[in-house]
């Protein structure tokens, strides 16, 4: 099974990772500019992008961020607003987004500009000739600052439509340090020891897994890591373009591999039933509060967990650490997923929005926030808040064009995007039924095979 270079070097800064959260670490400081006029390399004040003044100017942004992401991507608008003179509007939106963004558009009121989850999203926006082609002065920022895979992205049969500004390092699993210091448990490194570590701390008397299983697209995560370790990635880009189908023996075994946790009741929170009500959210905080008695002693999320955890009394580096995916096969995984920037009108003001996007300042000033990370190569790891997310972004930078987004995201958002329906639908059933395997791999076949073709 061949592996690339750049995913072993990702591999390693991965396993730095959890050396690290063992020792612990806190708020080391790193950048501090709240103003956002610096270009996050070694706190200049110059800006490091040129936008027009925009004075009078109404632009509207629809997400589907809620809480504290929405709360922090805000302080990236108020900056955009106090640097062009523009007012900028946050719409919330609800998934599909594509669903919500007809609804705007058949109104006759689309928002100047949407952030978009799925990559299938923005493909279907550019189909249904929503989407408009990202401008000169917003290309010129992708071409600086990111790697060519996060280009590739947000392009559609060469022409580039979105500017992906929130990344997200979907291959990590954070865990109760007190939970694991009183099981005796250790950080595991393969499948199989995680599941042996997860068998330790029930022994203990603590659930091991909290899974956010009524949010689908936690278990399309699950399933993702599993199959691109074990498979590995050429396999994995077959089957996120349905050139392969979902009855190939490859889905079996990964299957195969994730009913090991999802067969065992026991070690999930609540069961199967409880896990099918608790939403990503819960999944996290359940494991972070209780003192060393939590509902769930580790939780699989990418590096926005460390959002959740924050709504807690856990402090990440001490009370609340952090594994790599375990590694089915030879190398633990490096999923990703990530938000683009699409305009959805012409004009000035929403291209200004996705230069701005695509600045190392704009990722800079979410990154000094927390709960995030960027996909753009340019931006400091100084301005991350602490020692666990600068090499969470490290890592995914390392991993360079080699990464491979979240397969989910790439599928038509009916299959691969949708609650209730499609693959998120099929795998909460497998996590209710995880002895059908047969019967999961010719349900997700049949929903993927619409779903291309439709």
């Amino acid at each position: 099974m061949r592996r690339t270079l750049r995913m072993r070097r990702a591999a390693m800064v991965f396993t730095a990772i959890g050396a690290l959260a063992l020792t612990g670490c806190g708020d080391d400081g790193g950048s501090k500019d709240k103003t956002g006029d610096g270009a996050a390399t070694g706190g200049s004040s110059k800006p490091s992008v040129t936008l027009p003044k925009l004075d009078g100017e109404k632009i509207s942004v629809a997400a589907v961020w809620t809480g504290p992401e929405q709360a922090n991507f805000t302080k990236v608008l108020d900056e955009f607003e106090a640097r062009t003179g523009a007012t900028v509007t946050f719409v919330p939106a609800q998934d599909p987004i594509v669903n919500f963004l007809g609804t705007k558009i058949a109104g006759g009121q689309p928002p100047d500009v949407a952030m978009i989850p799925q990559v299938g999203a923005i493909q279907q926006a550019v189909a249904k000739k929503w989407a408009k082609p990202v401008g000169a002065e917003a290309k010129a920022q992708l071409s600086k600052n990111y790697a060519k895979v996060w280009q590739d992205l947000g392009a559609v049969d060469g022409t580039q439509y979105g500017v992906y500004f929130k990344a997200a390092n979907k291959s990590l699993v954070w865990y109760n340090a007190k939970a694991f210091e009183n099981a005796g448990a250790s950080e595991p490194k393969t499948w199989k020891d995680f599941i042996a570590t997860a068998e330790t701390v029930s022994a203990s008397g603590v659930t091991p897994v909290s899974v956010g299983g009524a949010d689908g697209w936690t278990l399309t995560d699950w399933f993702e890591n599993i199959y691109l370790s074990q498979a590995g990635p050429e396999k994995y880009d077959q089957l996120a373009a349905h050139e392969i189908k979902w009855t190939d023996p490859s889905v079996k075994d990964a299957l195969t591999t994730l009913a090991e946790l999802f067969g065992k009741p026991a070690l999930i929170s609540g069961g199967a039933d409880g896990a099918l009500q608790t939403e990503f959210p819960v999944s996290v905080t359940q494991t972070f509060t209780g003192g060393d008695q939590p509902k769930g002693a580790m939780v699989f999320e990418g590096d926005f967990v460390s959002v959740n955890i924050a709504q807690t009394e856990a402090k990440i580096g001490t009370d609340a650490k952090v594994f790599p995916f375990p590694a089915v096969g030879a190398d633990s995984p490096v999923v990703t997923g990530g938000d683009a920037a699409v305009a959805l009108k012409d004009g000035k003001g929403a291209q200004a929005l996705l230069t701005w996007l695509a600045s190392t300042d704009a990722a800079k000033i979410w990154a000094e926030a927390g709960g995030f990370i960027s996909p753009n190569k340019a931006l400091d790891a100084a301005a991350y808040p602490n020692d666990v997310q600068r090499k969470i972004a490290e890592a995914l930078i390392a991993a360079g064009d080699d990464v491979r987004f979240d397969m989910s995201d790439q599928a038509p958002q009916s299959f691969g995007g949708t609650p209730g329906k499609g693959e998120w639908k099929t795998l909460q059933d497998f996590l209710k039924n995880p002895k059908d395997i047969a019967g999961t791999q010719a349900k997700l076949e049949s929903d993927a095979a619409k779903a291309w073709t439709s």
